[in-house]
């Protein structure tokens, strides 16, 4: 059967159009294309686009995709893999997730790399830039801070975004085409974005959208709202009261409080009692609200489904908690545990820090899996992870950036092909009800032109739950806080009306990064190799030389043009699968023959089987 067609987007539609016109030899002064796309809009579909197009014309030869994390690495690969859009865009181009190892893209149309990949091992991937003619995709771009003129690493040196600048500006000026992506234009710390051309207005530096060479396509929240491209989003506002200790260790420290969390704007107090209630009772309280609010939403999709308790399914709704460092994510992780049996707490709630050993298996069971449905996480997964069946978000991090909140809130506002119809669905975030988070929550509402409809309910008070004093690098020691009330406020869509867009079912073809084909291959290379060296061991085994499944792996990798299954494309492993399928290791041996890691191994098996008795 064939996929079902998928009607771009907007933007999505723009882009085709102009890297058309490009193909068509129609627009060949530009050179930079800009995607300012609000987070949850579907910007990872604007490479595939444009490279499918590019690359077929003979504009380019290949793509290289540059992402600020590993952990969006393989979503990368996995847009140029989705079978849907493969047959919606009629391509077949594929790009593996690179580390920093000799040919990147092993054969394919490119490859998909980060940020501190390039910064390590910069001239690899300039080369690979010079060698071929290369749209260049920059993923978040907001993340290159511009460097000051003449600055030859002096900046680059002092800071990570800085050094990224400095070892990617070669990289812009190689490519043959760039195509930028953003979901914000602007930086917290207020400096120019790399590479981005700007003019002053009202005294202010402002993105020069009119900039010869350059093409902005743009897509707003409301755009997004009006496409239902993008789910509407309902607040749940927890206000509290928090206590402290401030002052020197040699003058001692005099208890503060207990201060509001809500107030009419900030003030003095209003980051010191947050830094409390993220610490305290109060985050105890909004993490159970949030988490009694994902397993009723659970529960009443079960319902309408005919589902049993035990069913894992997609489409149920999942709840993200976003921490405010990593120890309040262990905290966090500990008590949603407890609120669980046993068994069901070890497999439905996971943490993915950067101090975890398995966080990226986590993102991955939390992103394709039915289970796990909670995931804790302090910034590893705020920014550009697809999992559409984020429903619930717990919002305890004291950032209060307008680019950071609306990559987190943008984590609960994809369309979750799996819940159902559209009109069925939205994101709820539970937030502390601070002043700086309020005033965060109005820009959200005047840039989509809604209203707020706030909707109270009863809510308990919470009880203090004292913890013992720590030093803070604030200069202040949490004590207490607890919750007072909930309050609920809806941002809605504006008048535009659109038709719900179809999207993928549970039928749908599972699409295969090309690096998970490439590790499924290594591994099952290595264990026939393995299997051989066990069958040969005993009678092949002399002192000295370097074990069996070592000199078998030497053998190999000669047999295959001296590059070892590391450096090897799909079709090199296959190839090898192949042909140790039909042959044996033991008996091509020689091929170690003048190596002195290998010597004894070119004696002929048959002279040792001369000596045994009988």
């Amino acid at each position: 059967m064939s996929a079902p067609s998928r009607p771009l987007r907007s933007h999505q539609r723009s882009l085709s159009e102009l890297v058309a016109a490009l193909a068509r030899g129609e627009a060949s002064g530009i050179g930079d294309i800009l995607a300012a796309v609000t987070p949850g809009g579907g910007k990872s579909l604007l490479p595939v686009i444009a490279a499918s197009k590019l690359i077929a014309a003979g504009i380019v030869e290949r793509v290289v995709w540059i992402v600020p994390r590993d952990s969006l690495r393989l979503q990368a690969e996995e847009a140029f893999a989705d079978p849907a859009w493969r047959a919606a865009l009629g391509h077949d181009l594929s790009v593996r997730a690179a580390d920093n190892s000799p040919d990147p893209s092993r054969g394919l149309s490119g490859y998909v790399t980060t940020y501190q990949a390039v910064a390590a091992a910069p001239a690899l991937h300039l080369a690979e830039m010079r060698r071929h003619r290369t749209l260049l995709v920059v993923d978040e771009v907001h993340h290159l801070p511009a460097l000051a003129e003449g600055d030859a690493g002096g900046e680059a040196a002092r800071t990570e975004a800085a050094a990224w600048s400095q070892a990617l500006l070669p990289l812009f000026r190689a490519a043959h085409l760039r195509l930028l992506l953003s979901g914000t234009l602007e930086r917290a710390d207020g400096r120019r974005i790399l590479w981005l051309p700007y003019r002053t207005e009202n005294g202010a530096p402002t993105p020069d959208i009119d900039a010869p060479g350059w093409a902005v396509i743009g897509y707003s929240r409301a755009e997004a709202l009006a496409e239902k491209a993008v789910l509407p989003v309902n607040f749940g506002a927890l206000d509290g009261e928090a206590s402290w200790l401030e002052g020197g260790r040699t003058s001692g420290q005099a208890r503060v409080g207990p201060h509001r969390l809500s107030g009419s704007g900030p003030s003095a107090t209003t980051r010191p009692a947050l830094f409390t209630a993220l610490r305290t009772g109060f985050a105890r309280d909004l993490l159970r609200e949030a988490f009694f609010a994902t397993r009723r939403l659970r529960a009443e999709r079960r319902r309408q489904r005919g589902l049993r308790g035990t069913d894992a399914v997609r489409g149920l709704g999942k709840l993200l908690v976003v921490a405010p460092d990593q120890a309040s994510a262990q905290s966090y992780h500990a008590m949603l545990q407890a609120w669980m049996p046993e068994e069901q707490a070890r497999r439905d709630v996971r943490i993915a820090t950067s101090a975890e050993a398995d966080a990226h298996a986590a993102l991955a069971a939390f992103r394709l899996t039915p289970e796990p449905a909670v995931l804790v996480t302090v910034a590893m997964a705020y920014e550009g992870l697809d999992a559409p069946e984020v429903a619930v978000v717990a919002a305890l991090t004291h950032i209060r950036s307008r680019p950071w909140l609306e990559q987190m809130i943008a984590r609960a506002t994809r369309v979750d092909p799996h819940a159902g119809d559209y009109a069925d669905q939205h994101a709820l975030v539970f937030h502390p009800d601070d002043p700086l988070f309020a005033q965060f929550r109005a820009r959200i509402e005047t840039e989509q032109a809604t209203a707020t409809r706030p909707r109270k309910r009863p809510a308990g008070a919470g009880s203090p739950e004292p913890r013992p004093p720590a030093p803070t690098d604030d200069g202040i020691v949490p004590l207490e806080s607890n919750a007072l009330g909930l309050r609920y406020a809806m941002l809605r869509p504006g008048p535009s009306v659109a038709l719900a867009r179809p999207e993928a079912k549970d039928g749908d073809a599972v699409a295969v990064p090309p690096s998970r084909i490439e590790r499924a291959l290594r591994a099952r290379v290595a264990a026939m190799v393995t299997a051989q060296a066990v069958d040969d061991e005993a009678e092949l085994r002399r002192p000295g030389g370097a074990p069996l499944p070592h000199r078998y792996n030497a053998v190999l990798k000669r047999l295959f043009g001296n590059k070892s299954r590391a450096a090897m494309t799909a079709e090199e492993l296959e190839s090898a699968l192949a042909w140790l399928e039909r042959n044996r290791l033991q008996d091509h041996l020689h091929l170690l023959e003048g190596d002195t890691r290998y010597a004894w191994s070119v004696r002929r098996r048959w002279a040792g089987m001369e000596r045994r008795p009988g």
